[in-house]
């Protein structure tokens, strides 16, 4: 075999799922149909479940390093409406302006720290797979050739051609809605009032928010004390577009038009892009040696969650991979890939659709759904299970025999203050080699001694924490509870409990102890 790992998309899925790969010392190779990073502006931020998982791998400060501007207080369109965060203490969902061209460059760049291979200009034309091997059809700068490894993992989008020569069903709905977003700057002929609306010469008053009308949706967000204003436009249309081409600012001033009735002198822009909403769920994950993750395994119809799920379908592979790869996998692990990230990839749709129905209805029964919806928010219960949904954080992945178990199994595990002889850490820094953690919170010797067999490929560390969860807690390197202890369990109970876990999830130790 050439390499490892074949990927196939150098998109921000594609980078991280690299990443962690080469973390659990795996050769992967990268392959990129575009010569260079694309400059088309896509994903304005980065938000959800995935910027705890960048903390725990030491990334998140980087990200913060890289973000276009200060970071937005907490509140998010949803379906027509808004997720208002801001009077949470500890919100539920937060964002990072962080545009995907500087989250691909901060990724790009870890990459190449770690030692990744990545080749752009290299186009996979087909993919074909046996028992032992799958091998991809490339086509480079220098004409075609064959590259084969163990398995291949397809990080390629929504017109993934990986998902397509693996013949894998990709079932849904396009809807006939296009949506423009620019950032802008307005000559002085635009006032952005103190309450956040436009005074736009020979129209008047535009409100700030959403302003829905016959012909689309309109959204504006502006504040006097900053330069720019975040516009955004809604509205059905039968074009196909391109997501590669750019938007330009005629096209968005066009789209204003249309949807207000009303000219929008426009100073510079700092941002336009343009995209389409689709749902669509990959049929399967996994077809024998061949993955999905990202995009090409589910579009989703509302904005700010395809880079966060992606990205985490990314980490949750890796580690699968990297155990099949090393041999030590047991039975069936892989196929948890497609288990456990279909059930989030359900969770993420649901939400998503549920936007759907909420922006596109125009009649009062409509407007009567976004009030009583957004009436509910006012209260910090629901407020707090939506900012979960969106932000990806509620999953509980079903754990085998964990019935009756700990209720912090198969749960994100929490952000633990630890404290040890020399210093107070968070949980977090435990993870940054993305590697499975035993965390001893109660100086357990009877569990660290069951755990003596997996040494070589789970880290044992105890440390003290304040109201402690757990006596100690198995974590696997995407960050969910393989299995914890309750408090003052027994060892009787605890230990063989421990090694079960650990010889489901990460092999037969490789010694009887």
């Amino acid at each position: 075999m050439d390499v490892d790992v074949i990927i196939v998309g150098a998109g921000p899925t594609g980078l991280m799922l690299a990443c962690e790969l080469r973390l659990a010392g795996v050769r992967p190779l990268v392959l990129e149909r575009q010569r260079r990073r694309r400059d088309t502006p896509k994903a304005g931020g980065l938000g959800g479940q995935i910027l705890e998982l960048l903390r725990h791998r030491g990334l998140l400060e980087r990200c913060e390093a890289a973000c276009s501007g200060p970071v937005p207080a907490p509140r998010f369109p949803y379906g027509g409406v808004h997720l208002d965060l801001t009077g949470l203490v500890d919100p539920p969902l937060r964002a990072l302006p962080l545009p995907q061209q500087r989250l691909e460059e901060v990724l790009d760049e870890r990459a190449g720290e770690l030692g990744v291979e990545i080749r752009r200009g290299h186009q996979v034309t087909g993919v074909e797979q046996d028992e032992a091997t799958v091998t991809a059809e490339v086509v480079g700068p220098e004409g075609p050739y064959r590259v084969t490894a163990g398995y291949l993992a397809g990080c390629d989008g929504a017109r993934s051609r990986v998902r397509a020569g693996a013949g894998i069903a990709f079932p849904g709905t396009a809807y006939p809605e296009v949506n423009r977003l620019a950032q802008v700057t307005f000559p002085d002929t635009v006032t952005v009032l103190a309450n956040g609306d436009l005074d736009v010469p020979g129209f008047g008053t535009v409100r700030g928010g959403f302003t829905r009308t016959d012909r689309g949706l309109l959204g504006v967000g502006a504040s006097p004390n900053s330069p720019v204003v975040s516009l955004y436009t809604a509205e059905d249309e039968s074009t196909e577009y391109d997501d590669d081409t750019p938007m330009s600012t005629t096209e968005f001033q066009d789209s204003f038009r249309r949807v207000l009735g009303a000219e929008l002198p426009v100073g510079e822009a700092i941002r336009l892009s343009r995209f389409t909403f689709k749902a669509r769920h990959a049929e399967h994950y996994r077809k024998g040696r061949i993955l999905l993750a990202g995009d090409a395994a589910h579009l989703f119809p509302a904005t700010g969650v395809a880079i966060n799920a992606g990205m985490l379908d990314a980490v949750n592979l890796a580690w699968k991979l990297a155990a099949a790869v090393h041999g030590w996998a047991p039975d069936g692990l892989l196929d948890t890939y497609h288990n456990e990230r279909t059930l989030a990839g359900a969770r993420t749709m649901l939400h998503t659709r549920a936007q759907v129905a909420m922006r596109r209805g125009t009649d009062p029964a409509a407007e009567a759904l976004r009030e009583v919806f957004q009436e509910l928010l006012a209260d910090e219960q629901p407020l707090r299970r939506m900012g979960a949904l969106v932000a990806g954080s509620d999953i509980r992945y079903p754990m085998p025999g964990s019935s009756g178990h700990h209720p912090l199994v198969g749960a994100f595990v929490p952000d633990l203050a630890l404290h040890s002889d020399r210093a107070v850490t968070g949980l977090g820094e435990l993870l940054h080699t993305a590697r499975p953690v035993l965390l001893d919170l109660a100086d357990r010797e009877d569990l660290r001694r069951a755990a003596g067999g997996w040494r070589s490929r789970v880290d044992v560390r105890t440390a003290r924490t304040d109201d402690r969860p757990a006596d100690a807690i198995l974590i696997r390197p995407d960050s969910h509870v393989a299995w914890a202890a309750a408090v003052d369990e027994s060892a009787a109970h605890a230990a063989p409990a421990l090694r079960e876990a650990l010889t489901r999830w990460f092999g037969v130790p490789e010694n009887n102890s």
